[in-house]
């Protein structure tokens, strides 16, 4: 959704590089072109002119034109506004001390609030707790069985005595749904309520008649982020007419400008709280303020990344894997299978890619991307023999139209494939060498913590910085050579990168990685996104 946002704002950044000092024209230009670009993102433009001012103020002050690197103070003057613009710190949900806590959804009709229950729901029994879904959705034309089907898919129970379509008293349904939780012990009860498809009095009414009976301990605005400059006057009636205490994002995975996430929390001046970012229950995550400015900024998001792959990959495969390596065991093609499951797993590839930073130079490749392209190759991979597949150098001519017309592949799909997992193989032999010889990554011998290589016989190495060895014979001299050495080697890594942010520090406890290349990808990986 931020696309074409993040791309015009980094833009603007890069033309601050290589200043050594910037004037209040530089300054100036930047921020008008910062402003062009919110507001053709249909960002609120109270939001927009209290963002640039913020900006302009501080990038004119002591802070930059002390700096070392004014151009990287100022990108860092950005994303910390911006995070204050999407809400500061991620705030958690009030939980009651005395269980069920009764989460309320509100919002226009076709928001998203029967589907996000579902996801709501999953997500909390994910976390440890026993849902319930409640139907108080009685007016939209299958509302209720909606929400029965969701929840059957979440493995939720869903508390519907009404069949809906205008038949039952909402309200009722409400309460008494919260009576049978706590007689089931339940301990979180979410409540889907009905919408409109605009705003009215009797679709507020109905909202506070259900808010007063069932008292929420939190009331949920659901919006959807494709409506543009729309959703922050939505968002101000909802808060006048029925008051609430967070905000849902939905459809954030949309084509739309992206106005509506940096103009809710600034107009209402209550959180975002989750985001859905696509049509899978899974595709739903806790809204950070800070994750989301570095997405915007291409500064990538690999602390969520790292979190979906925590609950993805396998712990028991992983460590097996490991063992396989460092017993000098080869790499098969039914590991390859299982890596590329276990990738699977995580979701949409194009979406784990797009989190990485400095990836906005391959958007075109990305939205090109073929995500099918895992299920072809693990099909290519299950219509091999065992044998094939501990030992693919026996794939001969006939072999290959075998596997082609059993996985509906061709020949020439069959090759790319054998070439892409020799090479990883490869890769995963280097590895296996540096993990014997007392290492870590490959193809770095000498280094700390890295492989030694054959020549160390199990003994390890000196290790020395990089740069110039020391000829002098002399223990003490030597060793403060090396230490001068490490240090020129270690100022001479501060440069700026290739993105707007250069060599910038951790920004809101994310790992620094600005300087990021996505050439020093895999091959296999490259090859995947299109490169060569």
């Amino acid at each position: 959704m931020f696309n074409n946002l993040s791309d015009r704002i980094t833009a603007s950044l890069k033309g601050l590089r290589g200043h050594g000092r910037l004037s209040e024209a530089d300054v100036d230009k930047t921020i008008r072109e910062i402003r062009r670009a919110l507001l053709d993102a249909d960002v609120a433009v109270s939001v927009v002119r209290t963002f640039t001012a913020a900006v302009r103020e501080r990038a004119l002050g002591e802070e930059v034109s002390k700096a070392l690197n004014p151009a990287q103070q100022v990108v860092k003057i950005v994303n910390d506004e911006l995070v204050q613009v999407l809400g500061g710190e991620a705030r958690e949900l009030n939980w009651s001390k005395n269980p069920p806590t009764v989460i309320m959804l509100a919002g226009l009709q076709g928001a998203g609030k029967t589907t996000l229950a579902g996801k709501l729901a999953q997500w909390m029994k994910a976390e440890g707790h026993t849902p319930l879904l409640i139907a108080a959705d009685l007016q939209r034309p299958n509302a209720v069985n909606q929400l029965q089907i969701v929840g059957e898919r979440a493995g939720v129970p869903v508390f519907a005595p009404e069949p809906g379509n205008g038949v039952g008293d909402p309200v009722l349904v409400a309460m008494n749904g919260v009576s049978t939780a706590q007689f089931q012990q339940h301990d979180v009860v979410i409540v889907d309520t009905a919408g409109r498809l605009g705003i009215d009095e009797e679709m507020m009414q109905q909202a506070r008649d259900i808010r007063d009976a069932v008292h929420p301990h939190e009331t949920l605005f659901v919006v959807d982020a494709m409506i543009g400059q729309d959703a922050a006057r939505v968002a101000e009636a909802f808060r006048d007419g029925v008051g609430f205490t967070g905000v849902v994002l939905s459809k954030l995975d949309g084509d739309a400008r992206g106005g509506a996430a940096l103009s809710i929390t600034g107009v209402t001046e209550r959180p975002i709280l989750f985001a859905s970012t696509g049509e899978s229950l899974d595709d739903f995550e806790r809204f950070h303020p800070d994750r989301m400015a570095n997405r915007i900024l291409d500064m990538g998001d690999v602390l969520t990344l790292i979190e979906q792959a925590e609950k993805a990959f396998d712990q028991k495969e992983a460590e097996k894997a490991a063992q396989k390596l460092a017993s000098g065991e080869d790499f098969t093609l039914d590991d390859f299978l299982s890596q590329m499951q276990q990738l699977k797993n995580m979701g949409s590839i194009k979406k784990m890619l797009g989190m990485l930073p400095n990836m906005g130079q391959y958007r075109e490749a990305l939205d090109n991307f073929d995500e099918s392209e895992i299920g072809r190759i693990e099909a290519i991979i299950r219509s091999m023999t065992p044998e094939e597949r501990n030992n693919p150098k026996i794939i001969n001519g006939s072999r290959r139209n075998r596997i082609a017309r059993g996985s509906g592949t061709t020949v020439q799909q069959i090759n790319q494939l054998l070439e892409r997992f020799k090479q990883a193989q490869q890769m995963m032999r280097t590895m296996g060498r540096g993990m014997a010889g007392g290492g870590g990554m490959p193809g770095m011998p000498g280094g700390p913590g890295m492989g030694m290589g054959k020549k160390s016989r199990g003994r390890q190495a000196p290790q020395r910085p990089q740069g110039k060895k020391s000829k002098s014979k002399n223990p003490a001299k030597a060793a403060r050579e090396q230490a001068e050495a490490a240090k020129r080697a270690a100022e001479s890594g501060k440069g700026t990168g290739g993105s707007a942010f250069g060599g910038g520090a951790q920004q809101g406890g994310q790992p620094d990685l600005s300087d990021f290349d996505p050439s020093q990808l895999p091959p296999e990986m490259q090859k995947l996104l299109g490169g060569k």
